[in-house]
């Protein structure tokens, strides 16, 4: 059988160290389409060094993003990567992310579900430093065709949306070549970037990164209802629900709560087609 449930579970984590500094925090804050207007005090907060803070959904790039790659290649792990969706992430933050930094970065199949026609994978990712734990990423990965052995059904992911009007709702245009600059933080699928391996792959152009758009939706709530205090940020999850093509218009909708905001995300021009469901922000 492709995936051997047992024992990718029971393998042995991976581990690398990892580093960063200012250069990588502002290129991944300029992929989420930061620094417009380029002299807005709120912007040069995600883009000027010595104004510097650090958007915790930044931990799914640290290291190039290596942790899901790696979960792929683990042992009781051998699957088409044609049949793998990125179906969901959360990332969880034990404290603020500094601009600079070393960490030690251990990656595990923390659990595998089996959803009939698909097998979801949930790749665990986790940093420490010196001062102790940073962040825990996991990545729900489906992958088509390889349900079916018996194993549990797992957890649902859906989380009902408030009965009333938004609290706030936020539009994000998606530059044409945001992509392009997306992908210089690690995620070098050519699915983003090159129109004959999207149209191979099913789409008329390059798709976005389903993390950018999680990212910049993370940073339209920050900006939004949290006064741009990412400190304040302890968790966020998602589940991808549809692509977006660059050039198009995220319409967010937020419902806050006492330490919550609920999100939805869609493409506004095409008819609110879902984009980001089941979107979770846990804050202080």
């Amino acid at each position: 059988m492709p995936i051997d449930a047992a024992k990718a579970m029971a393998a042995d984590p991976r581990t690398a160290e990892i580093g960063w500094d200012h250069k990588d925090i502002q290129l991944y804050h300029l992929g989420l389409g930061a620094g417009i207007p380029a002299t807005d005090p709120d912007e040069l907060r995600y883009t000027l060094e010595s104004r510097l803070h650090v958007l915790p959904s930044f931990a799914t790039v640290a290291g190039a993003g290596m942790g899901v790659v790696g979960g792929l290649s683990s042992p009781g792990i051998d699957v088409d990567l044609a049949a793998v969706l990125h179906g969901g992430q959360t990332v969880r933050v034990h404290r603020p992310i500094p601009v600079k930094g070393r960490a030690v970065q251990t990656s595990k199949v923390a659990a595998v579900y089996d959803k009939g026609k698909a097998a979801v994978l949930v790749l665990r990712t986790e940093a420490a430093d010196d001062d102790g734990p940073l962040w825990t990423n996991d990545a729900r990965i489906f992958v088509r065709g390889e349900g079916g052995f018996g194993g549990e059904r797992g957890p649902s992911e859906r989380l009902a949306l408030p009965d009333r009007a938004p609290d706030r709702v936020v539009e994000r245009t998606i530059r044409k070549d945001q992509a392009l600059l997306y992908r210089l933080s690690g995620d070098w699928n050519p699915l983003h970037a090159d129109p004959e391996f999207a149209e191979l792959a099913g789409f008329d152009r390059p798709i976005l990164h389903g993390l950018c758009t999680y990212g910049m939706t993370l940073k339209a709530v920050a900006d939004t209802l949290l006064d741009g205090d990412v400190a304040r940020i302890g968790a966020y999850s998602t589940r991808f629900a549809g692509v977006v093509f660059p050039g198009e218009t995220l319409r967010i909708r937020m419902w806050a709560g006492a330490s919550r905001v609920q999100v939805a995300v869609t493409a506004a021009e095409r008819d609110d087609a879902p984009v980001l469901a089941d979107t979770l922000v846990e804050h202080f």
